[in-house]
């Protein structure tokens, strides 16, 4: 009988890179060309357009629905995904990963803007949004319409939810009160109570929750992360030097392409921020505004938001610490949380035990 493991991987293996990483990377390059850089030329009449009203009660405004979407790009990707790089040694991918998410910002627009001209609203009011709209209306391709519909709610029921899940529950694993039976029971009803709440209350709920959870969220990380590099200022010029010697150290990406800081800061920025995915158009087309492009503009800003703010966060707060990069990192919450711990004790100082995982000891004095 076939692994389904090896089976997704191998999948994975071809799917993920190189094809993902190459049609979504031109599609931004292509949508940047054509819009003649509107993520970049309109930044500030996007920031100006975030703080129009709704215009009644009943709507969602741009500023809600650019919250809801970030909810859908913040995840596993700017924590975990970003401190893996790192742990790998590969600094020089947040400079990629900044200038993807540039260009990936591009997609998010056209998206965005798409699921707002392409919007269908039944006699009742509701609306009925997404790219599955845009693509059978817009393209002319209902079959294909079918197949991202069926993809995306895997995806997403399924594939992301698993990880975000599992990544949770994760984190407590160094903990001593954790126990390999219980502790994923608990932390799964916790996230069956909340999303069952949040999904029982419809639209306006969710809208609600997320209004609410998502600024508080990332402002706490930023400021965390401000403080954790404040601490570890004298770093700093070196953190940044090493981002870029990386990123360009070209003789290094052309001798192993597959494993260098490009790629990975490519893959970072795609998988973070999710532009060109398809996630955000269906939170995005909620809002109502007075021309479709106005919500496109709004959803670059959610892009920037997850990766030039939270993600860069993390990289940094990672960088300034000085805790030692170990590939042998195979759960990189705990790089985080040594991050986080550095700026409490004197030192952190690693060592591998027999099961190869990092074990922290903190100094006394």
């Amino acid at each position: 009988m076939w692994d389904i493991i090896y089976i997704l991987n191998q999948i994975d293996n071809v799917m993920y890179f190189p094809i993902l990483i190459i049609v979504m990377a031109a599609a931004g390059l292509y949508f940047t060309i054509r819009t003649r850089g509107v993520q970049i030329r309109l930044f500030i009449e996007s920031l100006r357009i975030l703080l129009e009203p709704a215009g009644d009660e009943n709507s969602v405004s741009s500023l809600q629905a650019m919250l809801v979407s970030t909810a859908s790009r913040i995840g596993t990707g700017n924590i975990i995904g970003v401190s893996t790089v790192i742990c790998l040694g590969v600094p020089g991918a947040c400079f990629w990963m900044w200038l993807m998410c540039i260009i990936g910002a591009s997609s998010a627009f056209i998206e965005s803007t798409l699921a707002q001209i392409y919007k269908r609203k039944d006699a009742d009011g509701h609306l009925y949004v997404g790219p599955a709209y845009y693509i059978e209306r817009g393209l002319y391709q209902p079959k294909i319409a079918i197949l991202f519909c069926i993809f995306l709610i895997a995806t997403y029921a399924v594939g992301f939810n698993l990880l975000c899940s599992y990544n949770l529950q994760s984190t407590f694993m160094d903990y001593s009160f954790y126990n390999p039976t219980t502790t994923p029971l608990i932390v799964g009803a916790a996230l069956a109570i909340q999303t069952g709440y949040c999904l029982l209350g419809g639209g306006k709920r969710i809208v609600k929750v997320t209004s609410t959870v998502v600024p508080f969220m990332g402002l706490s990380y930023v400021v965390i992360a401000l403080i954790v590099i404040a601490v570890n200022y004298q770093n700093v010029p070196s953190m940044f030097y090493l981002i870029f010697q990386d990123a360009f150290d070209f003789q290094s990406i052309a001798c192993g392409i597959v494993g260098s800081c490009l790629v990975y800061g490519i893959k970072r920025g795609l998988f973070s921020n999710e532009a060109g995915v398809g996630s955000a158009p269906n939170a995005s087309a909620s809002a109502k505004v007075s021309h479709p492009a106005k919500q496109g503009l709004v959803q670059t800003l959610s892009v920037y938001i997850d990766t030039l703010l939270l993600c860069t966060a993390t990289a940094l707060m990672c960088l300034s610490t000085g805790v030692a990069r170990d590939a042998a990192v195979y759960r990189n919450t705990i790089r985080t949380k040594c991050d986080f711990n550095s700026i409490w004790n004197g030192r952190t100082d690693f060592h591998n035990n027999c099961n190869g995982t990092l074990c922290i000891h903190n100094a006394s004095g």
